[in-house]
């Protein structure tokens, strides 16, 4: 990958207003990518600050150890899933954090790669972020394994797609046809007015790729072992693009912040749960115009940050 083709970080002078990383502090950018909101952390906590750089793509952790080469000795690569944050964490004894990163959007490079990612690729329908792992199904095996209402349900839950279930019916149907994302996207341009064309083909591969790599059940519980692993007054930042992941940090987030969840016609307080989250974003902070001018993939990010108690 050349310096011009990296992927432009979204929202970055935001995650360093509200991230707030200093000297010699410690981070994890969970969702290393091609290391652009690594780059900007890595110079605001010089000269002695270390950062862990955690992704599951393969090819991210090459291209990115190469752009940030000259931080070599502060920033340490793992190849793995954040879902594995704690055991990460445990093994490096990366502590004090004081802050954590989760960017859930795909990096330039997994966009233009041929694993299927976009439905403008003429890629094949893998989109697992790592392409060597034997213990997912990739997006075809899904399509060609799957009954006709487990495939709606895919395309309903992750994708919103109101149509599902003749969706669902429509791809079974024709799945001996389906080869590669090509053919899907074709298949899909069928069954949809020209107007509604992109936005309803990407409700269909991002629900595949939710599936394929279990998004949501993922971010749910590394945002649960983030809240534990984060030091006192450390933050945790979450760039979400769709509304299934937004939901997710939004809840967690206002569960968090409070000392009882126990429902309200209970006169007193059974669960004792404690706090352990400030909400510092109201809602949710979102691309200026100027930004979607240059980088229209920050289109639909919104910014979430909460601090530790």
């Amino acid at each position: 990958m050349t310096k011009n083709n990296y992927h432009i970080p979204v929202l970055s002078k935001e995650i360093i207003e509200y991230l707030k990383p200093k000297s010699n502090q410690n981070f994890i950018d969970a969702t290393l990518g091609d290391g652009g909101h690594s780059l900007t952390i890595l110079e605001k906590i010089k000269p002695d600050g270390q950062l862990l750089a955690i992704d599951l793509d393969q090819e991210a952790i090459k291209n990115a150890s190469e752009r940030l080469g000259k931080y070599k000795n502060r920033i340490t690569f793992i190849q793995d899933n954040f879902i594995n944050l704690e055991t990460i964490v445990a093994k490096k004894k990366f502590f004090p954090i004081n802050g954590i990163l989760f960017d859930l959007g795909l990096s330039t490079a997994q966009l233009q790669s041929s694993r299927g990612f976009s439905f403008q690729s003429p890629g094949k329908l893998d989109m697992r972020f790592n392409e060597i792992a034997n213990d997912q199904k990739t997006a075809y095996q899904i399509i060609n394994q799957s009954r006709q209402d487990d495939l709606a349900k895919i395309f309903k839950d992750y994708g919103e797609i109101r149509n599902s279930r003749m969706l669902a019916r429509k791809i079974i149907a024709q799945k001996k046809e389906i080869k590669n994302a090509r053919d899907l996207t074709n298949l899909v341009k069928n069954l949809t007015p020209t107007r509604n064309e992109n936005r309803y083909l990407a409700q269909v591969f991002q629900s595949l790729r939710i599936a394929v790599n279990n998004e949501l059940k993922n971010l749910s519980q590394t945002l649960i072992d983030s809240a534990q692993l984060v030091h006192r007054q450390g933050r945790i930042a979450v760039i979400s693009y769709h509304s299934l992941e937004d939901r997710i940090v939004k809840n967690f987030f206002r569960q968090e912040s409070k000392d009882c969840l126990c429902p309200p016609e209970i006169p007193k307080c059974q669960c004792e749960h404690k706090a352990s989250l400030k909400i510092i974003t109201k809602k949710p902070i979102i691309s200026t115009q100027k930004e979607i001018k240059n980088n229209s993939k920050s289109r639909s990010a919104k910014l979430r940050i909460a601090e530790k108690l």
